[in-house]
């Protein structure tokens, strides 16, 4: 059992004990903290809520609503929805801040609180750092009974979210709705059987649901990757649709299945996207260090310029705003459009891909060809207690100072023939590992390089 408390937030699993779990009392204190911060910042005192579908999810609910009204704050809450839409009704609503209650990509047994600024951002690193000192000093005044905050339902947002997208300039939904695609669409049994079958029905799709109950008990595990996406690219072969559509339980994260099946690579859900952004509008790109190097190639074949970030999607965001990027995001199906709102969006991605395709002219697996071939290995190693991950990656910098190398994240070494990424999980008690190279061999033994310097290091220290 788990418990992570963290600049963007509070996660962990469902039960057990509390401070060692997120349990009721963990989930009151950390909303009453930011809810304090809000106050003491002079923010709108109103939030706006909404959350996945997880089993946990009414009851997480229930208890942020009531301990922000405990404090004299206003709640609007949208119930089941996605972390976009969340992140577009806080200034359409005019509120000081944001809840979004999911856990992402986690098994059903855990869950999360993340917290959004007044723009709808993902709050700052300074503003996460001092919503800790605030929890970590108790010194929280809840309000008198007069002033209690106000509850009320906030509805139609995820149709306003979808006419946002619709207008885009790179969505061409008339396009689109003469191509009739069948697309098969994964929802993991979220909130995406809300948002996704509605947007595909305004682009005149026909949309073939699997999992598509919004009951939270996911029939697989929810994270959009290759080994977990055997059902859909079965389906999609079997219904001779155009294309498969996988999200993660907050409808964030976008990976894509061919027409006959093969994966189209969630590293590439952001560079075909970028590549038809940037036909329309040159400019710079911006993706996180552990992303895919096919990103860099397109954006320069267009006469842009592309920046890394570190991982995070605040940080992606804060590199976006810097080099007044056109579009930008992360390597894990993560498409950031500056035009709509500055957060991951797979529904405003999967409205670009599909005019994009449409365009094109030609079946996925086709358009697939026409990015370069990067081959990526994501792995991790599980963290023991008395691991100083800090001292393991200085004597990693160490062994590899002969390389160019980048320590803004973790440490990120590029070699000849590809690159390697280690950097502790903000989310789990783990060091991801990610290599790529031009070859699947290549990226494994890239990764296999850097697992075994670790286990000698540590084998040294022991």
């Amino acid at each position: 059992m788990t418990l992570i408390k963290s600049i963007s937030g509070i996660r962990g699993t469902i039960g057990g004990k509390a401070g060692d779990n997120l349990t009721p009392r963990d989930v009151v204190e950390f909303t009453a903290a930011f809810g304090c911060w809000l106050l003491e910042n002079g923010a709108a005192p109103k939030v706006v809520i909404g959350r996945d579908g997880r089993i946990s999810g009414p009851m997480v609910s229930q208890l942020v609503s009531s301990t922000l009204a405990g404090l004299g704050i206003d709640v609007v809450d949208l119930g089941p929805s996605t972390t976009p839409t969340v992140e577009m009704a806080v200034p359409a609503e005019k509120a000081g801040a944001g809840i979004i209650i999911t856990a992402s990509h986690n098994p059903e047994n855990w869950n999360a609180l993340k917290f959004l600024n007044h723009k709808g951002e993902f709050i700052s690193q300074a503003d996460g750092e001092a919503l800790l000192r605030l929890l970590d000093s108790g010194n929280i005044s809840f309000a008198e009974v007069g002033r209690l905050g106000a509850y009320q339902r906030g509805e139609g947002y995820i149709q306003y979210h979808l006419e946002k997208i619709l207008s885009l300039p790179y969505v061409d939904a008339s396009l689109v709705r003469r191509q009739g695609y069948k697309v098969v669409v994964d929802c993991i049994n979220s909130t995406g059987s809300l948002a996704l079958p509605p947007l595909l029905e305004a682009l005149g799709c026909e949309a073939i649901l699997l999992n598509g109950e919004p009951n939270g008990r996911f029939a697989h595990n929810p994270e959009p990757l290759p080994q977990h996406l055997q059902e859909l690219c079965r389906a999609v072969t079997r219904e001779q649709a155009a294309l498969g559509v996988a999200v993660d339980p907050d409808v964030d994260r976008l990976a894509l299945v061919c027409e006959d099946g093969s994966l189209f690579g969630e590293e590439y859900t952001l560079v075909a996207v970028a590549d038809y952004i940037l036909q329309q509008q040159p400019g710079n790109t911006v993706s996180n260090l552990s992303s895919t190097r096919a990103l860099r190639d397109v954006t320069r074949r267009h006469g842009g310029q592309y920046f890394a970030s570190a991982v995070g999607e605040v940080n992606v965001v804060e590199k976006m705003k810097e080099v007044n990027a056109v579009i930008g995001g992360e390597g894990n199906g993560g498409v950031i459009v500056p035009g709509l709102h500055y957060g991951r969006d797979a529904l405003a991605g999967l409205a670009i891909f599909l005019t994009h395709l449409a365009q094109s002219g030609q079946a996925a697996s086709k358009l697939r060809q026409a990015y370069p071939d990067y081959y990526m290995v994501k792995d991790k190693v599980a963290l023991r207690p008395e691991i100083d991950v800090d001292l393991l990656l200085e004597e990693l910098e160490k062994r590899f100072s002969g390389e160019d190398y980048s320590t803004i994240d973790g440490l990120k070494i590029d070699f000849e023939n590809g690159w390697a990424h280690l950097r502790k999980s903000n989310t789990e008690p783990i060091i991801r590992i990610y290599s790529e190279s031009d070859s699947p061999e290549a990226a494994q033994q890239l990764a296999d390089e850097m697992k075994s310097a670790m286990e000698e290091i540590l084998g040294q220290e022991a």
